[in-house]
């Protein structure tokens, strides 16, 4: 393995595993504070902070079963990511052939969830662009550029684990 790639595949070891400590955090931090983005979803899906635009308020989801449904599943999804990412990040360390795909699994889950979860879904369809309170936008984006830039190292052809080349 050459320099170039021994740079690239560390670079890949560590930007995993620097968006697997942070999905791990976000997942652990849903779990123990449960309540605290538990009213993020709530107030998103029931889209009570939005202008109530009678054409658009037929979307909103106010029961609380059904916001806490969507809840858990987040958590399940975030949890799942986490530990991709980790035996992710424990593969490019071993220098695994594996180590791209459960990457690859992660991230994409990761862009799954902030782009067509909470941008598209909740920033679009439950409007919560237009919420001043609970807009979770920004942090979303942030997500998605982070994850986005991890998954294009990831697959340069220098990062690829020596045996998978």
């Amino acid at each position: 393995m050459n320099t170039t790639s021994r740079t690239l595949s560390l670079t890949a070891t560590l930007l995993t595993g620097t968006v697997a400590l942070y999905i791990t955090l976000v997942a652990f931090g849903n779990i123990t504070d449960f309540g605290t983005n538990q009213q993020f979803v709530r107030h998103v899906l029931a889209m009570d902070t939005t202008f109530k635009d009678h054409d658009l308020m037929w979307r909103a989801i106010t029961s609380q079963a059904l916001q806490d449904a969507a809840y858990v599943a987040i958590i399940v999804w975030e949890t799942a990511a986490a530990l991709a990412l980790i035996a992710a990040t424990w593969l490019w360390a071993r220098r695994h052939p594996r180590a791209r795909q459960f990457s690859t699994l992660g991230l994409l889950m990761l862009l799954l969830l902030f782009g067509a979860g909470f941008i598209a879904i909740g920033g679009e369809w439950f409007a919560m662009w237009q919420s001043k309170t609970w807009n979770g936008l920004d942090a979303a984006t942030r997500v998605i550029v982070l994850t986005g830039v991890v998954l294009l190292v990831t697959h340069l052809p220098g990062a690829a684990p020596a045996d998978e080349r």
